[in-house]
């Protein structure tokens, strides 16, 4: 954390346990280190919770900038509407600040996905909020998890799969891997390689089990390394995994890259949104609402997240 890379932290959803790991990730930093960060959020979420992990003092001390409402009572672990709408109106200040000049990135606590829906407002999780607050086309911001000695970008997300096979195409895949190489840069490595996860078992094992990977993954591949990337042919995501020779793999469905960061970093990784420009970290777990206020939730995740863009967020404005 050296470079002095400004943050903005947005709170998530506030009845979740994103003020809870805020606090505590930032109570875990030097003092002199705190400077750096400005907390985006309903301040009776950020002080009722300072309030019950008996830090309220150090919080007096930390820059705050209010977003979000909240006029209902503060109540840690219920899903609501007004809260979920406050996470997505926190993120999206914190973004437009960056935009303005004022931070270098952002890092979004968790939010709800059943609490925002509940608000009525669109969203598919951080990456498509970026999007939309960066006003590019949805499909451009891809997300990446970073965790357990893993990199995985994800060409789809927060959809079912007939959706996602809906719209899968060799383009989709491109833009998402290099968007993955773009986000390795920005954590130091200049020429990943690159492990393409199949769509069906076994990359298709030539089109035995459909055609899909020789219409999408196949082309694709050749696409790239015509670019100069090292990218494998596609292959089943068990053998790549197990293999581990790549540097980022490419994940087409959610499933496919959530669940092997998630079993080798639980509740430690940290979930970028790349293809942006604006540069916004979660971290890779939820909001937590069966244990939000009782004071027991671990910081570690965002901890991790901080000091990954605490290395990079400067650097990443090419």
């Amino acid at each position: 954390m050296s470079d002095g890379a400004r943050l903005a932290i947005s709170l998530g959803d506030p009845n979740g346990i994103g003020p809870e790991i805020a606090i505590k990730a930032l109570a875990a930093l030097p003092e002199a280190e705190r400077d750096r960060f400005t907390l985006f959020g309903p301040g009776a979420a950020l002080h009722g919770t300072a309030e019950q992990l008996g830090l309220g003092y150090m919080v007096q001390g930390l820059r705050h900038h209010e977003a979000g409402t909240l006029d209902s009572a503060f109540a840690p672990g219920l899903v609501d509407a007004e809260a979920g709408a406050s996470a997505v109106a926190s993120a999206t200040a914190a973004i437009r600040a960056v935009q303005a000049g004022a931070f270098d990135a952002v890092i979004a606590c968790p939010h709800h996905e059943t609490a925002i829906a509940r608000a009525g407002v669109a969203f598919s999780g951080y990456p498509s909020l970026v999007a939309r607050a960066c006003e590019q086309p949805a499909d451009s911001v891809f997300l990446m998890l970073v965790g357990g000695g893993l990199r995985i970008v994800h060409v789809t997300l927060h959809e079912s799969v007939q959706t996602a096979l809906n719209r899968l195409s060799a383009d989709l895949i491109v833009r998402a891997t290099l968007a993955g190489v773009s986000a390795c840069k920005r954590l130091g490595l200049g020429a990943p390689r690159i492990g393409m996860f199949g769509i069906n078992p076994h990359a298709s094992e030539g089109e035995l089990f459909g055609p899909e990977d020789a219409l999408m993954t196949v082309p694709a591949v050749k696409e790239l390394r015509s670019a100069g990337h090292l990218v494998g042919d596609p292959a089943g995501a068990d053998t790549l995994l197990a293999e581990r020779k790549a540097d980022l793999y490419v994940a087409i469905f959610h499933d496919q890259g959530h669940i092997p960061v998630k079993l080798l970093a639980p509740n430690a990784a940290s979930a970028l949104s790349i293809g942006g420009s604006v540069l916004l970290s979660s971290v890779g777990h939820g909001s937590a609402m069966d244990i939000a206020g009782r004071g027991v939730a671990s910081p570690q995740a965002l901890l991790r997240t901080i000091s990954l863009l605490s290395g990079t967020a400067v650097a990443s404005k090419d």
